[in-house]
């Protein structure tokens, strides 16, 4: 597991290092512990090839382990896309390590009462098709082997088709940010901001390669298994508050799937981003700072919860894999490193870090 620690008192829990790059600065500037892990599969993350390493029991026992390490007893936990739906099967299977929950793009879903193959929900619900081809692991290898160039746009529509499969088809607006981006003149990825930034991207996932990646969209049967025998509520905890937040030209996020979810979250908010798309953090970054930092001030005004005694807990499941954790500075470089079995030191700013530019001179390293 890579992460990245930083910041004192109230605590977060964010999924992925990279993607929240313009909000860690401007919360830990405001008082908040940050910690933010690399999903299994990216960054500096052990990548298994087994996709049933990458199921949400698993990943949500890693998450718990390491708030164990940080002797953290509850947190709020934020998370994007895979990161929000990891976060709210966290909210199921841990129920008791969190404060709040913060999920972006992709709305709440209980766990399935039946299992239904991804080609089945294709068929309901086209726009994932894309999902379909991911969840075939022969996608590996074409995905690898066609990495793009910085001025290739893969957000556009069709784009990922061009990549993943050399089929010339419709080159119109982003399927993510149709709104946003208009007609697109300009060529430019609504994920990267130039070629420097698309660089970072492409050097993280050129090195670990596709498959730890791809395999999240491998694990539903192994995701439907795992909650049945755990026997998984489909209701979120009444007491726990929930904010989600999505923009309107994200297709991804259906307003009916949001009104859906209010059957299973008692304390939800929704936050609606007008003309704003999938990559939130990015496309409406002080926004959705701005939003989080409210929504933490109003929590930590009202007293705090009662807890029982925390006691560490050891997460590690039957089959245990050597795991490093690794600490990051915002620019995606790597501050220092260390075993489990040994202890891991972390990044520690004695200061205020500009969100823009990191290094290691502003960083002193200590010991948990």
């Amino acid at each position: 597991m890579a992460f990245l620690t930083t910041g004192t008192p109230a605590f977060a829990l964010v999924l992925n290092v990279y993607g929240w790059r313009y909000q860690i600065g401007p919360w830990v500037r405001k008082g908040y512990r940050v910690v933010v892990p690399d999903m299994l599969g990216y960054g500096g993350t052990d990548k298994p090839q087994d996709p049933s390493d990458y199921s949400t029991r698993r990943l949500c026992a890693d998450l718990a382990a390491l708030l164990d390490l940080l002797a953290v007893q509850r947190a709020v936990v934020i998370g994007h896309d895979w990161g929000a739906f990891t976060a709210g099967r966290f909210a199921l299977w841990h129920p008791d390590r969190l404060l709040s929950l913060i999920m972006l793009s992709v709305p709440y879903t209980p766990p399935s009462q039946m299992y239904m193959p991804i080609e089945e929900v294709v068929k309901l619900a086209p726009n994932l098709a894309y999902q379909a081809y991911f969840a075939d692991p022969a996608s590996t290898s074409p995905i690898e082997n066609d990495a793009p160039e910085p001025q290739d746009n893969h957000t556009r529509r069709g784009g990922l088709l061009e990549l993943v499969r050399d089929t010339k088809v419709h080159k119109g607006p982003s399927v993510l940010n149709d709104k946003v981006r208009g007609s697109l003149a300009t060529n430019t990825s609504c994920l990267t901001h130039g070629p420097q930034e698309f660089q970072i991207y492409l050097d993280v996932l050129s090195k670990g390669g596709m498959n730890g990646p791809l395999n999240y969209y491998r694990t539903s049967k192994h995701r439907y298994e795992e909650e049945k025998r755990a026997g998984l509520p489909t209701n979120l905890s009444p007491h726990l508050p929930v904010l989600f937040m999505w923009g309107t030209a994200d297709p991804t996020t259906a307003s009916s799937v949001i009104h859906k979810s209010r059957k299973f979250i008692s304390r939800l908010q929704d936050v609606a981003f007008e003309g704003r798309g999938h990559w939130l953090m990015v496309e409406a970054k002080d926004q959705i700072t701005d939003r989080v930092l409210s929504w933490l001030q109003d929590l930590t005004s009202q007293p705090p919860p009662t807890f029982s005694a925390f006691k560490p807990r050891d997460h590690r499941l039957h089959t245990p894999q050597a795991v490093t954790h690794v600490a990051w500075n915002c620019d995606g470089k790597k501050l220092a490193a260390a075993g489990i079995d040994k202890h891991p030191r972390v990044w520690c700013p004695e200061k205020s870090v500009s969100d823009s530019q990191s290094t290691t001179d502003d960083a002193s390293f200590c010991r948990n």
